[in-house]
């Protein structure tokens, strides 16, 4: 499999490990995303011993460990009584050789033996900490990575030296692995998201409609249970999470149309989107001009492109799929796509704001986000509150060239922005799939900023 990007992580690690001391890294993310393969690749040709845990019971795990050890250094396999004994071991193996250590899947040893920090802060403090050796454990729980390991409570909190929360690719990362031009790959990355592995399983040489077809609507796929799946490994009872992700999937936004949706009363359902926030698997938003901590205007959004494309078209019609998977995507899927794939277009529109700010194209912004009010909302709104200046931005996937009544639109909802003072400066830019009508960019003026595939595909390659 071939590796992309994570050049910051590598880099992360790479200085840690060239440090002077020992390192005890803690690297973390959700399923599919990408984290056994960036540590395959900084172990690379360096000595390393990699411990790959599995849902088995606790002495076999702990058996293969110590086993691996010994192999590493050509010992023979000593009898060891619990985790101690073994993490004992392995120490007085460090005192004689410098390693990476890697343990990856963590969580499920914790799931067979709850004091395994214990052990491992024991084998930090009294014997990692005097080596040049490194330690890393991985986990894709990112609940049990969080509490048991990072958190406060944890017998390891204070003893990391890095952290690395492995997140999916962003579109501009994801252009390396789809092999399209821009708009198509954005219509591929509004299936797949940054997961690198969903990225991976798409032929780019097929149309769209196959890749959906073989690799999501068939139930022998990978992609077709993988949602479930994931839920299962982080939730005992996952049906009610189900039924938000599928509700917030299909246009059921605020708490209130959450709880119409599902039945659920808004006391449980605030613990649930907690929880579902804490996986990453739904992202809270409100107003960029709103507080975050107070603002009651909030709404939900499913966080990964893929699972939002699964829950809105996948999960409804599951039964349907497995007798015509070919009806399902030709009479709901793709008359619908367009629609998916526009909400996608707004955040890469988002990303390619960022980095034309980065290249001094836009003016410098500290926020960019969503704004909305009543029936009012702008795509991209981007806050400067020491140069009291604002960006209002809308963009468009749409067939038709975006004319005069977009930007006659933009600038009376700009009056409507509650930001700033009056004097405040603006900036505006339209972002169009379809290019814009003529003579369109010296009708606006020199506030204005006009983006189409073309210029989107130089800020985004």
């Amino acid at each position: 499999m071939t590796f992309y990007d994570r050049d910051d992580e590598l880099e992360a690690l790479e200085t840690a490990y060239k440090s002077a001391g020992h390192d005890f890294y803690v690297v973390y993310g959700r399923r599919r995303v990408g984290k056994t393969e960036l540590l395959k690749e900084f172990c690379g040709d360096r000595a390393h011993i990699y411990f790959l845990a599995a849902q088995e019971a606790e002495h076999r795990q702990r058996e293969k460990f110590v086993e691996q050890v010994a192999d590493h250094f050509d010992d023979r396999i000593p009898r060891v009584e619990g985790w101690d004994d073994a993490f004992e071991y392995l120490g007085e193996k460090l005192a004689t050789e410098s390693l990476v250590v890697v343990i990856d899947e963590f969580p499920y040893l914790i799931e067979e033996n709850d004091s395994l920090p214990s052990y491992i802060q024991s084998f930090v403090d009294e014997q990692l900490q005097d080596t040049e050796s490194m330690l890393v454990l991985c986990g894709s729980s990112v609940s049990t990575m969080e509490s048991e390991v990072l958190g406060h409570e944890s017998p390891l909190y204070g003893r990391r030296t890095g952290q690395i929360d492995l997140q999916p690719f962003s579109f501009r990362q994801a252009r390396e692995a789809i092999d399209d031009d821009l708009e198509d790959a954005i219509r591929s990355y509004a299936v797949t998201g940054g997961t690198p592995m969903y990225l991976t399983l798409f032929d780019y040489s097929r149309t769209l409609s196959e890749n959906v077809r073989e690799q999501i609507l068939s139930p022998t796929a990978v992609l077709y249970n993988e949602p479930e799946f994931l839920l299962r490994t982080e939730l005992r009872t996952p049906a009610r999470y189900m039924s938000i992700l599928e509700a917030v999937a299909t246009g059921h936004t605020t708490p209130n149309e959450i709880a119409g949706a599902t039945g659920i009363g808004s006391g449980p359902l605030s613990k649930y989107l907690q929880t579902l926030r804490r996986l990453r698997l739904i992202d809270r938003e409100v107003p960029v001009t709103a507080s975050a901590k107070h603002s009651k205007r909030s709404r939900y959004r499913v966080a990964n492109e893929f699972l939002r494309f699964w829950f809105r078209f996948v999960e409804p019609d599951r039964s349907s799929i497995e007798g015509a998977p070919g009806v399902v995507y030709d009479g709901t899927i793709e008359p619908n796509l367009p629609d998916h794939v526009a909400t996608t277009f707004e955040d890469i529109c988002r990303e390619a704001v960022w980095e034309a700010i980065r290249r001094g194209e836009l003016g410098p912004y500290s926020e960019v986000g969503r704004w909305w009010y009543g029936e009012d909302e702008i795509d991209i709104v981007g806050l400067a509150p020491d140069d009291d200046r604002v960006l209002l931005a809308e963009c468009k996937w749409t067939t038709e060239p975006v004319g005069r009544s977009l930007a006659e639109s933009l600038r009376e909802k700009a009056e409507r922005v509650r930001w700033g003072p009056d004097t405040r400066n603006e900036e505006f830019a339209l972002f169009s799939k379809s290019g814009f009508v003529d003579g369109l960019a010296n009708e606006l003026g020199d506030d204005w900023s006009l983006f189409d595939l073309g210029e989107m595909d130089e800020l985004l390659t």
